[in-house]
């Protein structure tokens, strides 16, 4: 299934029935009096959290959506019965805005969440309302309101603890393949990642967290370069960030460079996701000596100025990878016992 992760859609509620005049003709009643019901409430449309949907696929081949309208009222003070409401099931993670005002509407965080995105018209009233003292045969009545319609913009942002963060072919996709089910493409080249990709990662039998790994990044990013910067989105939910960077380079590429590269487009897109938890990775270091590896740790700590935590795993050997999940799991489960108090 193709990953689609925007989506624009056109939305109109049901307009509300009209109101009846009528009058009441019974016989051996000589003088009936109106009679009018009135009309049925238009259906709204509602859009519903789901966890079993990931993509907004579907909304590909339908773009336009309508609830019923509310019917007509009738005589003999029937009100005519209201449309039927619409929902629209979507991902869990989903943002909706005003496609014209780029307004945030509401964001579907939570399974079964539901957001109402479109009104629908209200009822017409019928001439029994109109009658008084002064006039007892009243033909006035009102017609439904019309429902309302707009354009939405749809956005899905997956929901992740942690997000993995890096140039292309730093082995973001080996170590989520290493610490959880996931099986993302693995490759000797770059932009194997076409899309994100979710793996949980379970510690032990109540404990997990759900780790997300998008295309990797290069420099020019935040200006259209590459793949990862339409991705990015998916990690401003995320709780902590990974920042990998590849320790021993086959190709000769700079560590250090690529770090800065990495920081620097991060805050061209948001400069809220500098603010966010990072942690720094050293990958592969399998590959270097243990003289080699401190020598380069320390001149790429510096170089950074970083002040968080920093690990050295290989994801391809696994080693240090269970430590750092350990550690992960402990900081996920102290932030989530401080969420209550700081909502």
């Amino acid at each position: 299934m193709k990953f689609i992760d925007e989506a624009i859609i056109k939305i109109t509620a049901g307009n509300g029935g009209n109101g009846s005049a009528s009058f009441r003709r019974e016989k051996f009643i000589p003088m009936g009096g109106p009679d009018g019901g009135d009309g049925g409430d238009g259906g709204s449309i509602y859009l519903e959290a789901n966890q079993n949907l990931n993509t907004l696929v579907d909304f590909r081949y339908q773009k336009h959506f309508q609830a019923k309208r509310g019917e007509n009222g009738m005589g003999r003070l029937k009100s005519g019965k209201s449309g039927e409401d619409l929902i629209i099931k979507v991902p869990v993670g989903t943002a909706v805005y005003n496609y014209e005002t780029e307004e945030l509407i509401g964001d579907l965080t939570k399974a079964g969440q539901t957001l109402c995105v479109a009104k629908g018209g209200r009822h017409g009233i019928g001439n029994n309302h109109f009658k008084s003292s002064t006039n007892r045969s009243p033909r006035r009545f009102t017609k439904g309101a019309l429902g309302e319609s707009r354009e939405l913009r749809l956005e899905l942002k997956l929901l992740a603890d942690v997000g993995l963060l890096g140039m292309p072919n730093v082995g973001k996709s080996t170590l989520i393949s290493a610490i959880s089910a996931a099986r993302p493409k693995i490759a000797d080249y770059p932009f194997t990642t076409l899309h994100p990709n979710l793996g949980v990662v379970r510690i032990g039998t109540d404990q997990s967290f759900v780790v997300a790994d998008v295309p990797g990044l290069i420099e020019g990013a935040a200006e259209g370069a590459g793949l990862g910067i339409q991705f990015l989105k998916h990690l401003s939910r995320t709780s902590t960030l990974l920042h990998l960077v590849d320790i021993a380079a086959l190709d000769g590429a700079d560590p250090i460079a690529e770090a800065k590269a990495i920081i620097k487009e991060l805050g061209k897109f948001d400069k809220k996701m500098l603010k966010k938890p990072r942690w720094l990775v050293l990958n592969k270091i399998d590959l270097l000596a243990t003289e080699d590896l401190l020598e380069r740790k320390k001149d790429l700590v510096k170089a950074l100025k970083w002040k968080g935590p920093v690990w050295e795993i290989s994801a391809a050997t696994k080693q240090g990878t269970h430590e750092l999940c350990l550690a992960l799991m402990e900081s996920l489960e102290r932030s989530r016992k401080l969420e209550p108090e700081n909502p």
